[in-house]
C-alpha cells in the first residue's frame, strides 16, 4: 500500500480539502454554509476550496453563489442548464477536485461543518478511503424518513457488506485517490461506499456527526427515493458482480432451468410408458400442465443461456473490459 503522506503524493494536492456541495434551490442558506464553512477551515489552518454545483435552480441561487464568490475567492461555481440530479453534480465536483481530501455535504444546513476537521484527519491520519456520515439522531419525520431509513439501510448492508448504519448521508469524506477512480452516475450516489469498494478502496468506516433540522426550504427527496434506491442497489451489484462476465449468471441460470425442465418432461415421458407397459391408468404427457411447465422451463433456459453469450460479446468489444484500478507502479 503507497503511503499517502510522500512527498511526491503531496504536490498533487492543491489543496489540503475539496468541499463539495450539491444544490438545488437552497439560495437562503448558501451565504450562512459557506460562511460556516470558511470560519471552521480557517480556524483548523487547512487550505481550501468550496465546489458549489448548482444543478439547475431556479429560485436565484447560481446568482447567489456569483455574489459569494466574490467575497470568498476559495468557491468554484458549476452550473447546470437543468436540474440532472445529485449523481450528475457530484461527478463534476469530483472532476473539479483538488484537495488531498475530498468532502460531500447538503447544503441545507443539516450537515455541520464543524464535522470536516475530524473526518479529514481520519483519512489523512488513520488511512480511511472512506469516512462516511452517520446521522446518529435524526431530525427527521420518524414515520416518513426514519422507519424507511432503517429499512433501506439495513438492506443495503446485507446486500454490500459494507457495516454503515446511514449509507445515503450527504456528509462523507473520500481519499482524493477514490473519487478520482470511480464514477457515479444515474442515482448512484447512494452507495458510493460500495463503488470505492468495488474499485477496490476497502478502508470504510463511520462517524457519527451531527444531524440539524432543516432552516430553510423543504426537502427535495420523497418517499419514492426508498424504492428507486433499492432498484438502483440491485443494478450496481448485478452489475459489479456479472458486468465482465455475464455468462456466469445467465449461462448458470440457463443451465440450471433448462436441465429442471428436461428431467421432468423425461420423467413425465418414462412414467407414462411404465403405467401403459404394466397395463395400469396413465395419464397422456400432453394432457399434464406440468410437461407445458417443463417445456416452457426449457425454452427459458436456452433464451438465458443465449443471451448469456450475446452479453459476453457486447462485453469483450467494451471500451473498459480491460480498465483497472493500479496502486502502485514502479
Amino acid at each position: 500500500m503507497y503511503d499517502r503522506t510522500s512527498d511526491k503524493r503531496m504536490m498533487e494536492y492543491l489543496k489540503d480539502l475539496s468541499v463539495i456541495i450539491p444544490l438545488w434551490n437552497e439560495k437562503e442558506s448558501l451565504p450562512e454554509l459557506v460562511d460556516w464553512i470558511t470560519r471552521v477551515m480557517d480556524r483548523e489552518g487547512l487550505s481550501h476550496e468550496i465546489i458549489m454545483v448548482d444543478d439547475g435552480s431556479t429560485d436565484g441561487s447560481w446568482e447567489e453563489i456569483q455574489a459569494l464568490s466574490k467575497q470568498y475567492p476559495s468557491i468554484k461555481g458549476i452550473s447546470f442548464r437543468r436540474n440532472y440530479g445529485k449523481s450528475a453534480a457530484l461527478f463534476c465536483g469530483f472532476k473539479e477536485a483538488c484537495g488531498r481530501v475530498v468532502a460531500t455535504m447538503d447544503a441545507d444546513l443539516q450537515d455541520s461543518p464543524e464535522e470536516l476537521p475530524q473526518m479529514y484527519k481520519m483519512v489523512v491520519e488513520d488511512g480511511y478511503d472512506v469516512v462516511s456520515g452517520w446521522k446518529q439522531h435524526r431530525q427527521d419525520n420518524k414515520l416518513t424518513k426514519n422507519l424507511p431509513s432503517k429499512l433501506y439501510n439495513a438492506t443495503a448492508r446485507w446486500i454490500t457488506g459494507i457495516k454503515l448504519h446511514d449509507m445515503n448521508c450527504g456528509l462523507k469524506a473520500y481519499a482524493h485517490d477514490v473519487v478520482k477512480n470511480i464514477e457515479v452516475y444515474g442515482e448512484m450516489h447512494r452507495y458510493i461506499p460500495y463503488l470505492a469498494k468495488n474499485a477496490g478502496f476497502g478502508k470504510i468506516t463511520e462517524k457519527p456527526v451531527h444531524h440539524q433540522k432543516r432552516k430553510y426550504g423543504k426537502s427535495k427527496f420523497g418517499l419514492e427515493r426508498f424504492v428507486n434506491g433499492f432498484l438502483d442497489l440491485l443494478s450496481l451489484w448485478f452489475l459489479s458482480t456479472f458486468g465482465k462476465k455475464p455468462m456466469h449468471f445467465f449461462g448458470f441460470t440457463g443451465i440450471l432451468m433448462f436441465l429442471v425442465g428436461f428431467v421432468i418432461a423425461i420423467w413425465l415421458i418414462i412414467a407414462k410408458l411404465v403405467h401403459q407397459a404394466q397395463g395400469m391408468a396413465y395419464r397422456a404427457v400432453t394432457d399434464q400442465p406440468l410437461f407445458y411447465l417443463a417445456l416452457c422451463a426449457v425454452l427459458i433456459g436456452v433464451m438465458l443461456f443465449l443471451a448469456g453469450f450475446i452479453c459476453e460479446m457486447i462485453s469483450r468489444t467494451s471500451s473498459d473490459r480491460n480498465s483497472y484500478n493500479i496502486k502502485e507502479q514502479f
